[in-house]
């Protein structure tokens, strides 16, 4: 009798290890874990938001051009939204996205800070499409992660990052 519960307990246990071992793990929603590609996007998404925010409210009480400020207000509520809708997913895969801004960000808003008028809106403006043509790029990629959250999150968002980026070149052009 003592055999027959050995050789019982050994096949569960063949049979559980390699599925929990699986590269393609499965959360209590039966729903693909968040894979280093996934966390990467949160962080990056999170971040971008997070500084075009930032600049994009130094431009409501630096600039007087009407289609900079209309932008700058377009961005402070996009953002604001998209960044709730990715804190739902930081929660619910239990990751950690930024809540700061990166060096490289921070010292062009200190550039943002220091500048006036034409030259500010020049450089805001500059610093959208830039920002959006990388965010483009990242919302993309993301289309395809294995994580269901992740992939409805950057296939919902990725038109509206696409509709910045050409209201953005738009402005562009009409300051030049």
């Amino acid at each position: 009798m003592k055999n027959l519960i050995y050789l019982t307990l050994g096949v569960i246990t063949l049979l559980a290890v390699p599925a929990c071992n699986s590269k393609h793990g499965k959360n209590y929603n039966n729903e693909t874990l968040v894979d280093a590609d996934g966390l990467s996007f949160v962080r990056q998404a999170a971040e971008g938001g997070l500084t075009e925010i930032k600049a994009s409210g130094l431009a409501l009480t630096k600039t007087s051009n009407q289609r900079v400020l209309a932008l700058a207000k377009m961005m402070i509520d996009d953002h604001t939204k998209a960044g709730m809708e990715l804190k739902k997913i930081e929660t619910g895969k239990l990751v950690v996205g930024n809540d700061t801004i990166n060096a490289e960000h921070r010292k062009l808003i200190g550039e943002l800070t220091a500048k006036t008028g034409p030259a500010f809106d020049k450089a805001y403006i500059d610093m959208m499409v830039n920002d959006h043509e990388q965010a483009a790029k990242l919302f993309a990629g993301a289309t395809r992660n294995n994580a269901v959250a992740i992939k409805d999150f950057a296939t919902k968002t990725f038109p509206v990052i696409q509709m910045h980026l050409d209201s953005a070149k738009a402005v562009q052009a009409s300051l030049k």
